[in-house]
């Protein structure tokens, strides 16, 4: 393999053209095929798999990836994304039959039309330089969109890559500009239809007051002081090797990876003790001597944790150790004293696990709503009820139970944050949904003329008539009560009691496989007994 192209702005005098280029591409129609977008789609598939070795290469140079952490979490997940897309593009992009019209309005011939949203800004991140950038690529190019991709350039290596990735599509279409604040500002001026942006919550919030400037709509996935919860009734050493693993990969910068976590009182030891023969298990011969450990990013990356860990009043009881010429910092366990530490205020985005011992339940709910209200995750473990009572009490963008991350690998289920998280989701369908517009349509038939002449003026003696025809009377007194008719006995008895068409319609079979089983019982004892003759 030859070696990796080094790392190059895109001339900054030529953003605003590449900015226009990619506006007239989307004005002359060229996206709106489903065919053609499936046809780019499955070139960025096979542009994964030819520029496997490189990307591998890149992944190493900027955050010491290893290959598995690489091809899992990287290659593999966008290729999946790919392929699920477009099995399923085809059906999402059909015109949808709007659900609860009424019967007059039926006639109307009501739908939903998804269109393309246009030009749209795809700001990619650092942490996971390739999945960040053509996951939300891949919505834009499955709604229709054109789009230029701006991938992180503390990742540079990576985004040298991606913009030979992003070179084997239409040209017209689809673009990268490489680059820093500069040329991020200077794509920022551009009109856009749409900016999907990953990253923190500082530079999010610049792209949101400059979006708003034009009302362009925003898709922002920042991240969040995150919480775990560990309860006495948790399988400690499930809980240890789970926690321990999604605090660890990718060296732990990973947005959505616990920030904190709380652990009952009465078992902290025992967890800790668990975390040390987990951290044993998964690295041997230590962290550093190990090939799927990475490294974090940059230089100032390294001395933001570093000055974490320094700054704790906590307790370190796993690991410590660093090395700024490696920018090593080994998985660290730090036993705190309460939610004022600096490994619980700020997001570390690093291998530390500060662990909170905590009296009871109620408390670590008091705390995680304390420390950040509306995290990016939240991960539970402890029974049912437990659980049900943190997710009760609780905000997030999303949960995981028993585990961590799982909610955000899942890649049908939308992904995306919740107040100061983020807003908007994307993954599979919500990835097309986030750069479609959903289009109400309706056609007015003319021989509906007749009987829509009393919307016209002059208006008298029309009003109660327009009323009777629009009016919907409340299912409810003025008790509040709800009121049943005749319909809802009706439709309860059809359905025997169910709540909806699919619960009918399962109690129904279950209702006649009974009675078969009845009446092969009755026939095999001769029919029926004498006294029910």
């Amino acid at each position: 393999m030859a070696p990796l192209d080094a790392f190059e702005s895109t001339p900054i005098e030529t953003l605003p053209s590449i900015a226009s280029g990619v506006r007239i591409a989307y004005a002359s129609q060229k996206t709106r095929p489903i065919a053609w977008r499936i046809q780019q789609l499955r070139k960025l598939y096979w542009g994964l798999v030819d520029l496997t070795p490189e990307f591998l290469e890149a992944l190493k140079l900027d955050v010491g990836k290893s290959v598995y952490e690489s091809q899992v979490t990287e290659i593999e997940w966008c290729k999946n994304d790919i392929v699920f897309v477009t099995k399923n593009l085809e059906k999402w992009a059909q015109d949808e039959s709007p659900p609860d019209i009424s019967l007059p309005n039926k006639f109307m011939s009501p739908v939903i039309r998804k269109q393309p949203l246009g030009a749209v800004l795809v700001i990619g991140c650092w942490n996971f330089p390739i999945q960040l950038s053509i996951g939300p690529f891949i919505g834009a190019i499955a709604a229709g969109c054109t789009a230029v991709l701006k991938p992180s350039e503390i990742s540079p290596a990576s985004a040298m890559v991606l913009k030979k990735l992003i070179g084997k599509l239409d040209s017209d279409c689809f673009a990268v500009a490489n680059g820093g604040k500069d040329e991020t500002t200077v794509l920022l001026n551009e009109k856009w239809d749409k900016i999907f942006y990953t990253g923190n919550s500082v530079v999010g919030t610049i792209i949101a007051k400059k979006a708003a400037e034009t009302l362009t709509p925003i898709a922002l996935e920042l991240g969040g002081r995150n919480p775990a919860f560990v309860t006495r009734n948790t399988d400690l050493r499930l809980a240890a090797r789970r926690l321990l693993w999604g605090k660890h990969i990718n060296a732990g910068q990973v947005c959505i990876s616990q920030n904190y976590t709380m652990v009952d009182a009465d078992v902290a030891d025992e967890f800790i003790k668990q975390l040390r023969i987990a951290n044993k298990e998964y690295y041997p011969n230590g962290a550093k001597a190990s090939p799927d450990f990475g490294r974090i990013v940059s230089d100032h990356h390294f001395a933001r944790v570093k000055k974490m860990l320094d700054s704790t009043q906590g307790k370190i009881v796993i690991g410590g150790a660093t090395d700024a010429a490696d920018r090593f910092i080994e998985p660290t366990v730090v036993l705190v004293k309460d939610q004022n530490d600096s490994l619980i205020t700020e997001e570390s985005f690093g291998p530390l696990l500060p662990v909170l011992p905590v009296a009871n339940l109620d408390e670590a709910i008091r705390i995680a709503n304390e420390v950040h209200s509306t995290p990016l995750g939240l991960y539970a473990f402890g029974n049912k009820e437990e659980v049900n009572r943190i997710l009760t009490a609780t905000t997030s963008g999303g949960a995981t139970i028993d585990d961590t991350l799982f909610h955000a690998s899942i890649p049908t289920l939308a992904f995306g944050g919740v107040g100061d998280s983020g807003q908007g989701s994307y993954r599979g369908k919500a990835s097309f949904d986030c750069f479609s517009h959903r289009r109400p349509i309706t056609r007015t038939p003319g021989w509906m003329e007749k009987l829509l002449d009393i919307r016209y003026p002059p208006y008298s003696g029309k009003l109660q008539k327009m009323i009777a025809t629009s009016a919907v009377k409340p299912n409810f007194d003025r008790q509040l009560r709800t009121k049943y008719g005749i319909t809802d006995y009706l439709r309860a008895a059809f359905l025997l009691g169910g709540s909806g068409v699919t619960g009918g319609f399962t109690r129904w079979v279950l209702f006649v496989l009974i009675a078969a089983i009845a009446k092969k019982g009755i026939d095999s004892r001769g029919g029926l007994p004498d006294y029910l003759r």
